[in-house]
């Protein structure tokens, strides 16, 4: 278990005709290229969350991903790295409740930000430090949801249940009063290094090294074509169909004359992505 008494979230099943999202703002503020300049993930004890979590093809920032890593460094103190603007609430969840079962010391590094759902595996840290220039961000769990008012109304009594273990946890880690970190919730309130330390919701400040990948724009590019399809009520199913079309247009040897340009596969992806995107929020 973990060194501090941490309670179990439980995410329940996940309703037929809901899905938990990345909000619009988390996607658009996020910083997707920073990570800790030495995340050796490979062979050490360091687990590394920089992108969506519960992802859209596999990737690093979902159970499996975490299990695995857990398994490789057994009973061993843990790294957990973060870069996320949240997504999926219940593969956060699972991943809270699996490092904050680990038997060894949890030691959270918020090297960029940790929002939504990411804040929440945030809490699982026995040490929860922040760096400079990085955000907590904590708000009531983001849904997109459809059916009739019955269905509806099941939705909005989940959410309560949801939102109630989320402030219950907060609480809990921060030792602030409840209905404080419910109004900050309902407000979604964005913690910088400073504010987060006040709050209690970090235990200090991170000195960690940062970097930015080559990468950081087209994996924000992904994260808001993917919001964006998810508003207009496409299935997570559906939207990963769409991003692995994109990438694999874009993942095809080029003609010979621009075989030598570094990134043009990339710079592909990020016009495609960008048209796409002002499709979508164009105004008629």
């Amino acid at each position: 278990m973990s060194l501090i008494k941490l309670p179990q979230l439980n995410a329940g099943a996940i309703p037929e005709k809901v899905s938990y999202e990345l909000t619009p703002q988390a996607a658009k503020k996020w910083s997707a290229g920073i990570k800790a300049q030495d995340d050796d993930d490979d062979n050490g004890n360091v687990i590394n969350i920089y992108d969506v979590i519960g992802g859209y093809d596999g990737g690093t920032a979902n159970c499996d991903y975490v299990a695995k890593a857990l398994k490789r460094i057994g009973n061993n103190d843990v790294v957990v790295n973060i870069n996320s603007p949240g997504g999926s609430y219940f593969e956060g969840v699972g991943i809270y409740n699996q490092l904050s079962m680990h038997p060894g010391r949890v030691t959270v590094q918020v090297v960029g930000m940790a929002a939504s759902a990411a804040s929440v595996i945030a809490m699982a840290g026995d040490e929860i430090l922040i760096g400079s220039g990085a955000f907590l961000m904590i708000h009531n769990a983001w849904c997109l949801a459809m059916g009739n008012r019955h269905d509806l109304q099941g939705v909005i009594d989940g959410l309560g249940a949801f939102d109630k273990a989320m402030a219950d946890l907060y609480a809990q880690r921060s030792h602030r009063p409840l209905d404080e970190i419910a109004a900050m919730m309902d407000k979604e309130t964005w913690l910088d290094c400073t504010a987060a330390m006040e709050c209690g919701l970090a235990t200090g400040r991170l000195e960690v090294k940062k970097q930015t990948t080559v990468d950081s724009e087209s994996k924000q590019a992904r994260a808001l074509v993917d919001t964006a399809l998810a508003q207009l009520g496409m299935s997570r199913k559906e939207r990963r169909q769409v991003l692995s079309s994109l990438n694999k247009n874009h993942s095809k040897p080029r003609a010979a004359e621009d075989s030598a340009t570094p990134g043009a596969g990339s710079d592909d992806f990020l016009a495609s992505a960008n048209g796409l995107l002002n499709f979508l929020n164009r105004k008629d």
